[in-house]
Parts: C-alpha cells; structure tokens; sequence
C-alpha cells in the first residue's frame, strides 16, 4: 500500500521506487501484483504520467485511512499520546480561503506543529475526487455526491460600491436604478447576469449590466475598492473594507438574498484523524465567525 500510493502521489514508477528504497521495475510489478489480486486495473500507465483509474482513487483513499490507522496504533502503543500528524488537502473558493480560512491558519499550526495543509483556492468549481480533495468548502446549493457536509451557516449578500463611485454615479435607491450602473460580474461559463433582488415583495432575478467580468471574487472586491463598479458579494468577504469606509453598502432593503456554507468530506465511519482534527479545529471557529456577519480576523 506505501508503495502504490508514492506511485498515486508522484504519478512515477521510477520517483516512488527512490523514495521507498526500490528500483522502479520493482515498484511497478508491486503494484501489478496487487492489480492481479483485485482483479482491477488501479493504475493508467502512459509515456508521460500515470493516472489512477476510478478504482485506483478508491484504493488510494483507503490505502491513505488504513496505513493512518496503522501508524497511529504504532504511535499509541510505542509511545503513549503522539502528535497528531498527517497531511489534509483543502479546496475553497478564493475569497472565502483568504477571508475566513488563513486568519486561522497560524492557531491551527501552533497547535498542530506536525499536521500539513495543502491549500488549493479557485472559485472554479473543481469535482472532489479528481481534486484529492480532503476537505472542500463550499457556498451555495450542494449537489448530491454523497459526501458528508458540515453545515457552517450563512453567508449574506452585499451590493457595495466605492464611496468615488457613489459619488461620480450617484447611489442607487431601488433596484430598477441598477440599469444605469455599471457592475461587476463573472466570467464563469455558469455565472448569469442577474441580481437576485427583492422586488413588489418577492425575489425576482434583475438584469445587470456587466462592465468588467473577472474570474474570482477577490478580483471583483478589488475593482469595487478602485471604483469601478457595483458588486454583489458575500458579507464576510466585505466586511473589513465595509469597517474601514472603502466600500459602502447599497439597495440594502432589496438585497436579502444568502447562500449556505458547508464543508465537505468523504462520509465515512471512522474519519482519519488528520480530517476529524482539522475540521474539530476550524468548524465552531468559523461558524463563530459567519453568525457575527464576517471572517476571521
């Protein structure tokens, strides 16, 4: 199992055999052993880098939770309450990442001196699986893809702007003036220009008119800090900028739209500790957090 999962981690016969001590010929029939066993192809074998198969990633995932339980009973026997130790890969959207997850990072890496993070932030949204992704959190609707979810709670919609802009174009009343403002937008394949906003009593989807599209939310708080236009974005991602007068906060009474924030991992009884610690740890800090109506700071 340590064998296959340096070939899943290096995508090499040849790097995996020199970090445990073999030739790769000898890495690569292990693992072809181990094929054979199953009765299942793990691995994808190219000219250029291998790929696990479907049934690779299920292997790795397992292989990952048995050698962790493996190494921890070691630890317990041989020497009494261990360290907590062990890598977790995180995936989040780049505001709620920079926002809400790194404030929190130095605490958590003081009090876990030997766990590691890989921190990956794209608001692309990736597919869990094809990311290796330990845990992912998520804003909006979830599908149903049979991980578990925490549940962290709301993140409210703001529409801000620059005070430069408010003053050069005026501050919108209602949400039929947005028609004469320019706003900012995303350049997702899924991303629609439409505000959902409060209108004759009912939530209704309001056109926009897209000046600038960008790629991240974070892009999009920046370009409303420079004044070029109204954002629709997430409380706590404004929150600081709201404080200190850099933005202002508009159409208040007809923006009352909010989106659920979760984070998510494979739903399985025993959860590798590396996982259980690091959401143990980050859960009721950031539920904290969104209930006071911003991130961490």
């Amino acid at each position: 199992m340590a064998v296959f999962l340096q070939v899943a981690r290096t995508g090499s016969f040849s790097a995996a055999g020199r970090a445990v001590g073999m030739t790769p010929s000898s890495a690569a029939k292990l693992v072809t052993r181990v094929e054979g066993r199953l009765g299942a192809r793990l691995v994808e074998r190219s000219t250029r880098r291998l790929r696990l198969t479907a049934e690779g990633e299920l292997y790795r995932q397992r292989a990952e939770e048995l050698l962790e339980e493996l190494d921890a009973l070691d630890a317990g026997i041989a020497g009494g309450a261990a360290a907590p130790k062990g890598l977790v890969r995180v995936n989040a959207s780049v505001p709620f990442g920079r926002h809400c997850l790194l404030p929190l990072l130095p605490d958590f890496a003081a009090a876990f001196p030997q766990m590691r993070l890989e921190l990956s932030l794209t608001d692309a949204v990736v597919d869990f699986y094809e990311a290796r992704c330990d845990v992912a959190f998520r804003v909006g609707g979830l599908a149903d893809s049979g991980l578990a979810a925490v549940r962290l709670g709301l993140a409210r919609r703001r529409v801000v702007a620059a005070p430069s802009y408010l003053a050069a174009r005026g501050t919108p009343k209602t949400a039929a003036d947005l028609e004469s403002h320019d706003c900012l937008g995303f350049a997702f394949r899924r991303a629609a220009a439409v505000w959902p906003l409060k209108s004759g009593g009912r939530l209704v989807d309001r056109e926009i008119r897209v000046r600038f599209a960008v790629g991240d939310g974070e892009t999009a708080r920046e370009l409303a800090v420079m004044g070029l236009g109204l954002a629709r974005l997430a409380e706590f991602h404004v929150a600081a900028d709201l404080a200190a007068g850099r933005l202002v906060s508009v159409l208040d009474d007809v923006v009352v739209d909010a989106e659920e924030i979760h984070a998510l991992h494979f739903g399985r009884r025993n959860l590798p500790s590396r996982i259980r610690i690091f959401l143990d740890f980050m859960t009721p800090r950031l539920r904290a957090a969104l209930a006071a109506g911003n991130g961490p700071r």
